[in-house]
């Protein structure tokens, strides 16, 4: 019995030092990817999956071509090729599969125009700089451009806001804004409600202004397939400022790692003049002229 528990302790251990050779053999030869393993070589890529949201275009999309597309998409292709040690794999999604499946895991990395907010950095990684912009402003009847022409002014003629919701980073943008302001805007809440209750209440007259994305108001009331392109001739927008937008990373080791390496690989793009040009590319400026710290 001792003999035959030799032998096979025996077996085994020939097998361990068998594969321990054949393992240090390959290793070297090795390029499959591994996001979970701690003993990752400087010779593996590690791969990362991509969830895009599909039509919020130019940020992210799928294009004609059934590719994905789109501003923010773009320089994360830019980033890629600086990463030596990543490689993306994109996936054009819901915004609600894409949230489940950044916090669940199924996703490593997210893109949809998204704002900083504390609550996505409690569930998520977020990089120190940011991917994009959206620029943000007033949606007023064509009747008072010359009244109110900024949000200074805005406020200090005591202006009416349609109702935002607490929930939504719109709310805390105007939060800030009050904060150091002598006229503060009145911040009305409201739980939720139509785009199209919005435009309507303005040219009503029962608010003065809508506080609203550029895109947004392009696509609805500037573009002439817009939902809302018969409000045109009445309705008119101007700018705020610039918030900045970031990329929401699922929380893992490997991918506070990589949040590194894309802060300073984007760091290297803005300086030379990468993300300005793709900016132009998509917008047709640079979203980012209009950010103020």
């Amino acid at each position: 019995m001792t003999k035959k528990k030799w032998v096979i302790t025996g077996g085994v251990a020939f097998a361990v030092i068998a594969a321990t050779i054949i393992g240090r053999q390959l290793i070297g030869k090795s390029e499959s990817a591994s996001n979970t393993t701690s003993s990752s070589t400087s010779n593996e890529v590690i791969t990362l999956k991509v969830a895009h949201t599909q039509s919020y275009a130019p940020y992210d999309f799928i294009n004609e071509k059934g590719e994905s597309d789109g501003f923010e998409v773009a320089v994360l292709k830019a980033i890629d090729e600086k990463l030596d040690a990543y490689q993306f794999e994109y996936v054009g999604t819901s915004d609600e599969d894409l949230l489940i499946g950044l916090e669940s895991g199924k996703y490593d990395i997210g893109t949809k125009g998204a704002w900083y907010t504390a609550e996505r950095a409690e569930k998520f990684i977020i990089p120190e700089n940011a991917i994009g912009a959206s620029i943000i402003g007033f949606t007023i009847r064509k009747e008072d451009s010359s009244k109110y022409t900024d949000i200074d002014s805005f406020a200090a003629a005591g202006g009416k806001l349609v109702p935002i919701s607490p929930q939504n980073a719109q709310y805390n943008v105007i939060q800030e804004y009050n904060k150091d302001s002598s006229t503060p805007i009145k911040l009305e809440e409201a739980e939720s409600f139509k785009v199209a209750d919005a435009y309507a209440w303005v040219l009503e007259g029962r608010y003065d202004a809508f506080f609203d994305i550029k895109l947004s108001f392009e696509k609805a009331v500037t573009n002439e397939d817009g939902a809302y392109h018969q409000y045109a001739d009445k309705l008119t927008w101007f700018p705020y400022k610039g918030i900045e937008t970031y990329p929401l990373i699922h929380k893992s080791s490997t991918n506070e790692e990589f949040a590194k390496a894309y802060d300073e690989a984007i760091q290297e793009l803005k300086e030379d003049g990468t993300i300005s040009k793709l900016s132009t590319e998509y917008f047709g400026e640079d979203v980012f002229s209009y950010v103020t710290k």
